[in-house]
């Protein structure tokens, strides 16, 4: 006889809890407590117009899972996902009108910065980049077309911390939508709906599935009215993640919350060591007491996350030979999987970002950024010193 009642309400529960079982309800018919997987394209209709499921680029059981359990964990009401963090950044641009401002922080990944400054115009949306440590400088940009703020927090390489919290406030003062890619931290480590955002996305490829196996991307909110935009431009465009990338992504989730322990350990205990070297000039990681948004921080979020950049003392050769020196770190872009990664965003990531532009934000070619896996701390403690020892 079946003992756990699985209707639960999703806001009230752990989030180990949420990724365990939204969405993985035991099927009925069979029992299996792990959702199948449904590679059909097409399902068979009871009646002219009667289905549950019609076309698979509109939906299909795994996409629906995962939507459903990523927006419980988010703490939202709607899931959309999409086959990058791309073609979601994409279609949340896709849903304003011609003529659109949008503000985005300074400090963003290459990609988001390269559709803004390379894509929009093309749709006659302009685009402005701002420093937004201080939130208030917001209110000095914010224009009469000005529709969204897209923000990263931490950011992308340099991890400065904004208040979502302030900048949702002041957005919203002037009918201003919010955007947070939360890609850095996951859900496990903060909830940017819950702090004001309108909407929250994803790099899936990154934490979320957390093995490097699955390129995705998803967005969460909670509002119905841009719900019901976003849900016609995922089926219209048709960037969507096959059902399978659904089902792996799914998988990842049951997980996040024990491998972002293991990420944030790993990370804390390089940016103590780092800080310590006399190999380096500087270290980027929230978690650290010298971050200048640390209080913050710890205000705003419920862990540091794994992820950190340091700038090592000499020039473009000494990191490239840290990075050719690691054994665990492996010099690769990407992010959030169970191995440790490393690069030099200015020739990597952020490539695409102007030389000006790299320049005022401090994307250097001494400024290294790590991805700390979930392998044993002390490990990876030996590998970042012997690596030190070796660009010298």
């Amino acid at each position: 006889m079946e003992s756990v009642n699985r209707n639960f309400s999703p806001e009230k529960q752990g989030l180990s809890t949420v990724a365990v079982h939204v969405g993985s309800e035991p099927d009925p018919s069979t029992g299996a407590v792990i959702p199948a997987l449904s590679l059909s394209t097409t399902y068979k209709q009871k009646e002219l117009g009667v289905f549950k499921y019609e076309y698979s680029r509109s939906n299909n059981p795994n996409r629906e899972n995962f939507e459903k359990c990523i927006a419980a964990m988010e703490r939202g009401k709607h899931g959309f996902a999409y086959a990058s963090g791309s073609a979601a950044t994409a279609n949340i641009i896709a849903s304003l009108e011609k003529g659109s401002h949008v503000i985005s922080i300074n400090d963003v990944y290459g990609g988001t910065y390269r559709y803004f400054t390379k894509i929009c115009p093309q749709f006659d949306i302009d685009s402005e980049f701002i420093e937004l440590v201080d939130p208030e400088a917001l209110k000095a940009k914010l224009r009469k077309n000005t529709k969204l703020v897209w923000i990263e927090s931490p950011t992308n390489p340099t991890l400065r911390v904004t208040d979502i919290k302030r900048i949702s406030e002041i957005a919203h003062e002037y009918g201003v939508k919010v955007v947070v890619d939360n890609t850095f931290m996951s859900p496990a480590f903060q909830t940017p709906l819950e702090l004001g955002a309108d909407i929250v996305v994803h790099s899936v490829t990154k934490y979320i599935n957390g093995h490097s196996d699955v390129v995705m991307g998803v967005a969460v909110t909670s509002c119905d009215i841009i719900a019901e935009k976003l849900r016609f431009l995922q089926n219209s465009i048709g960037a969507v993640p096959s059902p399978f990338d659904c089902y792996q992504a799914h998988r990842g989730l049951k997980t996040l919350v024990l491998r972002m322990k293991q990420h944030e350990k790993n990370a804390l205990a390089i940016a103590n060591v780092l800080a310590k070297s006399p190999y380096v000039e500087s270290v980027n990681y929230p978690g650290l007491p010298s971050h200048p948004q640390h209080e913050l921080s710890k205000r705003q979020m419920r862990g540091f996350g794994g992820m950190l950049s340091f700038y090592i003392k000499g020039d473009v050769n000494t990191s490239k030979k840290f990075l050719h020196s690691t054994k665990y770190f492996a010099l690769a872009e990407s992010l959030g999987g169970v191995e440790s990664l490393a690069e030099l965003p200015s020739l990597m990531t952020h490539g695409s970002v102007s030389a000006e532009d790299r320049q005022k934000l401090g994307i250097t070619d001494t400024l290294i950024r790590m991805s700390c896996g979930i392998e044993d701390t002390e490990d990876l403690i030996e590998d970042v010193l012997q690596a030190l020892e070796n660009s010298q």
